[in-house]
């Protein structure tokens, strides 16, 4: 039913092109009676259904209906040659009743959908108001009153009518301009509105005897109104005319300047060029332009003032933070700067504290976002709080705040200045999920003109040595000094070296044999990588391992070194240096575990080298299995299906855990250094490496040493039943290319528990 009542909406426009067509050029005035009762017969129909189906506000149906009989009664009482002074007054007054419903359910309509911006709404349709009364004033009224033979009540009638079409217009505008989305009921229903105002301006020129027109033409306007006004109950979004909807994204303000510079030119320009008939018409024109003008001057005034509002708060918006109203980092540059000028002529050295919030991110996961707001929040009010008035607090970006004291003495200052800190830290946050404790880890620079220059520099300094106390187990403080600048030069250049490393063929791998001790064989190799770089500079595995996992450099590093490892255990075998079923062992990073395609990168390397998967082994630290443990646990099941073997390395340094061992697919233990290091002489360290491989036999894996480096420790494993190791003492990693000297030189050997220690 609301859809057939939907369309019939749309019907209407169509009907009240064809009916007003028909009437305008109708010569029988039959006709014409019978299109106007027709008109008026379908809008009270149209009422009645758009009433039960869209159900409007209250106030609009009886509104309309009330409309449309006053009009109806205007129409039969109005009788152009009638010169009966009563039936003309009577009809005057009914048009005059229409022309106040109009006023009073646009004023309605209006204050409901007033949008956030009313004052030049009104402004603007105060000066297309004012410029239609002026031009009705001098087009219609003064004419008409001039030559109008009627009584004095019927003229002042008509001009109370004439002059309330001016606020008809004005409303109307009010309505249009606003910034609440324009419905196709607004738009139906100012449509209407219009057709009634031409249809009353076509009266009024008859009236103001310059024209002539025929009442076909005249009465047309009413046609069309009469059928908008149905297309308007009709539609659905009638339901919303009366209230305040969603707000315009992109405002009519191309529409609005148009429309008010012609409201405000026309009239001038009519002034101009014609000259007032007498004193009440010369009256009429100077308050009417001297309103139009105070308007204009009031609309100017508001805007200017607006535009100031809005450049200032959006000057503060870009250079305050959103949530805690603290400076944001490009405002708490221009303080450091400003702190780093006056301390050329004040003596003080400006201190700047970088403070990051411990695990901020588990708070947010835990909790959730909206917690980890009111925690910044918080923060930003404890900072507030703790530190003196004189310092300055800024909130740069996510959990890390800047505090600017510029007028630090020395290093000592700035120590008591992040003590400060970090004591404000000692009580809860109270929240509203519940008081949370939260730490910090602060980085303090202070200024130095050897090193720093700018605000940039100062605020990178502090940034640096906050990592230094994250990097010293968090909720500490760490003072900025040279070397830490140092150490991030050395850190950016290797950072940047990395990038280009694997392109220009500065990575290398070279391979540490795995024997079985109890029978001499070479089993084995593990790929160890090497970067040297084109000037000839060895960069250590410690340093570039790392920053590759954080860069993610290491996902296309380590495809490279799985493949080069693979095809070089191929080359061995085929050239006969090592056994047929010897193993190649690659370290696998968490990073490349997370890696989607890690599996496929995996599969590519076998394929190509044409090794088996069961010769493959993956090594990885006992990391992986804290760090996103669902997701490197798929991984390695995957792996483990098509036959690559696992293996854990440097094991007991990590987070070692039985359950671990029971969920991964751990195939292989490898006892970690630290503990073969005092084999030979620490019973404890004995013990431990004992009930390491007495758990790894209950549990079916592999064990394999690292870092064997004397005989004696090469004893003491056979004596504990571990019968594969690696390291020093065996052989040093060496390149592919000696790789078939070695091996021939540790088959000479024989079982390695017979060597004797060394003296």
């Amino acid at each position: 039913m609301s859809k057939a009542v939907s369309r019939a909406a749309w019907v209407m426009i169509g009907l009240a092109l064809v009916a007003t067509g028909l009437h305008m050029f109708e010569v029988s005035s039959v006709s014409n009676d019978l299109i106007y009762l027709v008109a008026t017969m379908q809008v009270f129909v149209a009422v009645i259904f758009g009433v039960v189906v869209n159900k409007p506000d209250r106030r609009v149906w009886p509104a309309l209906l009330l409309l449309i009989a006053v009009l109806i009664t205007a129409q039969i009482f109005d009788n152009r040659d009638s010169t009966t002074g009563a039936t003309q007054a009577i009809s005057e007054a009914l048009f005059l009743i229409v022309q106040l419903v109009l006023v009073v359910g646009l004023f309605v309509t209006v204050q409901r959908r007033f949008g956030r911006d009313p004052i030049n709404v009104v402004f603007d349709s105060l000066i297309i108001g004012l410029g239609s009364w002026f031009l009705i004033w001098v087009v219609f009224l003064n004419p008409a009153r001039e030559i109008s033979q009627d009584i004095f009540s019927v003229t002042a009638i008509r001009g109370a009518t004439l002059a309330s079409s001016a606020i008809v217009i004005f409303l109307l505008a009010t309505l249009l301009f606003g910034d609440t989305e324009r419905t196709p009921a607004v738009w139906l229903a100012s449509s209407a509105i219009v057709c009634s105002l031409i249809g009353d301006l076509l009266y009024a020129t008859n009236q103001s005897g310059r024209f002539d027109i025929s009442t076909q033409i005249a009465n047309a306007p009413y046609i069309t109104s009469l059928f908008l006004v149905s297309a308007t109950v009709l539609h659905p979004s009638v339901s919303t005319l009366a209230s305040h909807s969603a707000r315009r994204i992109k405002q009519p303000l191309l529409s609005r300047l148009v429309l008010t510079t012609t409201s405000l030119v026309v009239p001038v320009v009519v002034l101009a060029v014609t000259n007032p008939t007498n004193d009440t018409d010369r009256a009429v024109r100077t308050v009417s332009i001297f309103i139009l003008a105070a308007a204009v001057t009031a609309r100017v005034i508001f805007a200017v003032q607006a535009n100031a509002s809005l450049q200032a708060r959006l000057i503060d918006s870009a250079q305050t933070d959103a949530l805690t109203g603290l400076p944001n980092r490009g405002l708490m540059i221009e303080y450091v700067a400003a702190s780093i000028e006056n301390a050329r002529f004040d003596g003080c050295s400006p201190t700047v504290l970088f403070v990051d919030v411990d695990r901020f991110k588990n708070i947010n996961d835990s909790l959730g976002h909206s917690a980890g707001d009111d925690v910044l929040v918080s923060v930003a009010q404890r900072l507030r709080v703790a530190l003196p008035e004189r310092c300055i607090v800024g909130r740069i970006s996510g959990d890390e705040f800047v505090v600017l004291d510029a007028k630090s003495k020395n290093q000592s200052d700035a120590v008591l200045l992040a003590d400060m800190v970090l004591e404000s830290f000692h009580e809860p946050l109270a929240l509203r999920q519940g008081d949370v404790f939260v730490s910090a880890s602060i980085g303090a620079a202070v200024l130095d003109r050897e090193i720093t220059s700018t605000a940039d520099d100062l605020l990178r300094h502090a940034d640096t040595a906050m990592y230094r106390a994250k990097d010293a187990g968090r909720n500490c403080v760490a003072i900025f000094d040279k070397s830490m600048l140092e150490r991030v030069n050395q850190r950016l250049a290797v950072e940047t070296a990395l990038y280009r490393a694997l392109e220009r063929r500065e990575l290398r791998l070279v391979h540490q044999p795995i024997i079985d001790v109890d029978l001499g064989d070479v089993i084995g190799f593990e790929a160890l990588m090497r970067w040297d770089m084109e000037d000839g500079t060895n960069v250590s595995p410690a340093e570039f391992i790392p920053i590759a996992e954080e860069t993610g450099i290491i996902v296309p590093i380590g495809a490279w070194a799985l493949l080069e490892a693979l095809t070089h255990l191929r080359g061995w075998i085929n050239q006969g240096i090592c056994r047929r079923d010897a193993t190649m062992s690659v370290n696998v990073s968490p990073r490349q575990l997370h890696d989607p395609n890690f599996v496929a990168v995996v599969n590519e390397a076998l394929m190509r080298s044409r090794m088996p998967a069961e010769q493959l082994w993956l090594e990885v630290t006992e990391g992986v299995m804290i760090t996103q443990p669902e997701q490197a646990l798929d991984t390695l099941r995957r792996l483990s299906e098509i036959g690559v073997r696992v293996a854990i390395d440097d094991f007991g340094t990590g987070y070692s855990s039985l359950s671990f061992l029971q969920r991964f697919p751990i195939h292989r233990l490898k006892i970690d250094r630290t503990f073969i290091n005092e084999l030979a002489s620490d019973a404890n360290a004995r013990s431990l490496v004992k009930t390491i491989i007495a758990m790894a036999n209950s549990l079916g894996l592999d064990v394999v040493a690292e870092g064997v480096e004397t005989v004696e420790q090469l004893h003491a494993l056979g004596d504990l039943h571990c019968s594969k190791a690696q390291g020093y003492l065996i052989s040093h990693p060496v390149t592919p290319e000696t790789m078939a000297s070695t091996v021939a030189g540790l088959d000479k050997i024989g079982k390695w528990p017979r060597l004797r220690p060394l003296k």
